[in-house]
Parts: C-alpha cells; sequence; structure tokens
C-alpha cells in the first residue's frame, strides 16, 4: 500500500502522484468522508494519548482533538491522568484548589465520578480534573486488588453518555498509564518529529502489545500523530520517512506543525478550535477529529 512506501520513493516519482498533491507524510492524501451528524450518543470509544516521552504535544492534542470532535457533534469526556494537571490547566481550571479529582476516583474512599465531573467552555466537552495528588496513587494502588482497572471502574457509569473519552496520560509507562491502557479501545500516540522520539517508540509499542496480550485483548494502535514538525528541515523529514516505512497506514495523514498559537492557548485556557478557529493549527485538530471518526465510528 502506499501508506508503507518511505517519503523518499514518492518524491523520486515511484509513486504516480503529482508532488503538489501528496501530504507531509509524504503520501497522496487519503479520502477522509465527512463526519455524519449522531441522533444519539455512546458508549465511548476511549483512547489513551500516550507517550513516555514527554515535550511532545501530548497534551495539547488531548485538549484540541476533544474540542474538534465537540465541534463535529460528538460528545466528549477528557480525563486528566497526569499529576502535573497540564489538560486541567490547559483548560481553564484552577486544578490545584480542588477538593476531587481523577484521585479520588482510583482511591478508596471512592468518589462519585459525577461529583468530580466538571463541564468546560465547549459545548460537548467535559473533564475529569486531575492535580498533584495524583501523584501518589501508584503507590496507594500497588496494594489494591485489580489495580489495573481502577480507572475503567471509574468511568464505566459515565461511558455511554460519551461517544469519545480521550485520556492525557503522563509521561511515563508506569501503573496510571497501564490503567489508561487497560480500558481504552485504542492507543493514539504524538510524536514529535524528532529522532529520540521515533527511538522511544519501540518501547511503547512493547507495553501496548503486553497490556493487549495480558490486561486487555481489544486494545490497538489507533494511529500515530506526528506533532512539531518542520518541512523546512532535513532530519523533519528524514524521521518523518521513517515513520512512515515502519507505521504505515497507522500515521496519520494530518500533522501538526510548530507553532506560537499553541502556547498561547494554554494562557488562555482554551483550545485553539476557539481560541484562534482560523488558524492553521485549529483546521489540523479539524483534519484529525475527522481521521480519528473515519477510523472509529461504522458509516450507517
Amino acid at each position: 500500500m502506499s501508506a508503507s512506501i518511505p517519503r523518499d520513493k514518492a518524491q523520486q516519482g515511484e509513486l504516480d502522484v503529482p508532488a503538489d498533491k501528496l501530504g507531509p507524510t509524504g503520501r497522496p492524501y487519503r479520502d477522509i468522508p465527512d463526519p455524519q451528524p449522531r441522533d444519539k450518543h455512546g458508549p465511548a470509544v476511549i483512547i489513551a494519548m500516550c507517550n513516555q516521552k514527554g515535550g511532545v504535544g501530548k497534551t495539547t492534542s488531548t485538549i484540541n482533538l476533544g474540542a474538534a470532535l465537540a465541534e463535529s457533534g460528538r460528545r466528549v469526556l477528557l480525563v486528566d491522568l497526569d499529576p502535573q494537571g497540564a489538560l486541567s490547566a490547559g483548560l481553564g481550571v484552577a486544578h490545584h484548589e480542588l477538593d476531587e479529582t481523577v484521585h479520588n476516583l482510583l482511591i478508596p474512599p471512592y468518589a462519585a465520578t459525577d461529583d468530580v465531573l466538571m463541564r468546560t467552555r465547549v459545548d460537548g466537552l467535559d473533564l475529569l480534573p486531575s492535580n498533584i495528588d495524583l501523584s501518589a496513587a501508584e503507590i496507594q494502588l500497588v496494594t489494591e486488588v485489580g489495580r489495573e482497572q481502577a480507572l475503567a471502574r471509574a468511568l464505566h457509569p459515565v461511558a455511554d453518555r460519551y461517544d469519545y473519552i480521550l485520556i492525557d496520560c503522563q509521561p511515563s509507562l508506569g501503573l496510571l498509564t497501564v490503567n489508561a491502557l487497560a480500558c481504552a479501545d485504542n492507543v493514539v500516540i504524538p510524536m514529535e518529529c524528532e529522532y529520540f522520539s521515533l527511538r522511544g517508540l519501540a518501547l511503547l509499542t512493547d507495553t501496548i502489545e503486553k497490556v493487549h496480550d495480558r490486561l486487555n485483548p481489544r486494545l490497538e494502535l489507533g494511529g500515530i500523530l506526528v506533532t512539531m514538525f518542520d518541512q523546512r528541515t532535513l532530519h523533519s523529514r528524514e524521521v518523518m520517512g521513517r515513520v512512515v516505512e515502519v507505521f504505515g497506514d497507522a500515521v496519520y495523514d494530518t500533522v501538526i506543525n510548530r507553532t506560537v498559537r499553541f502556547p498561547e492557548t494554554s494562557v488562555a485556557g482554551e483550545p485553539i478550535t476557539s481560541w484562534a478557529p482560523k488558524s492553521s493549527g485549529a483546521r489540523a485538530y479539524r483534519d484529525l477529529a475527522r481521521e480519528v471518526i473515519a477510523r472509529n465510528e461504522t458509516p450507517a
């Protein structure tokens, strides 16, 4: 398939595709249908946004993909599973002041999921927030029976209300991340277009395979999202070619370029789709949402 052909071969003319029709992945853009409206919601497709390397745009992608899915008429729940609380802060939540967070859903005495649930400024987008309290959860969970399923138990009461649940994992492969993988239908890996990020994918995909074999047989790789891409640099283009060569169709056509808009949205506490709705970053995440919907929803 064309998705498995490295970028340089496409550019050398081995594919019968004009150069101006190729996307940043070096492949022709795939035909993605427009999302169909939903007349009912749920049960949710649970997606773990996961990469053990920090600074790859994982939280930014979780927020903006969630907002773009909500724009498409989907009901979306974001789960902040990182003790740093960046997802919560990025949505304008004063997370350090919260009394009940995801931590209270995982560790007894358990809080009710609805008591932790928060609405956001975006219609159709809800949040389970987190803060530094969650940092103790990995140690506290060690002695719990079924510790890998703690998050699944917390999400079960609300899963039927949503079309998508996006889990923002912390940058590690510890017990919290295993909890996310154990309840997810698929994993989206945001990956900075940089050599060391590429090296780390092997360890991550190995962890995904182990969770699939031992804890969650429905878990699969949902896609690779290349972030912080700079078309002008040879390094970015070479890394992109290698990622497409190894992962083929799993690599999304949508690529997130570097832009100053994303740090601005973090300060503003809202997604780029509402902060700068006509920006290239907003358009990219809307395109990504279309791809995610196409991969996870069966046409009527």
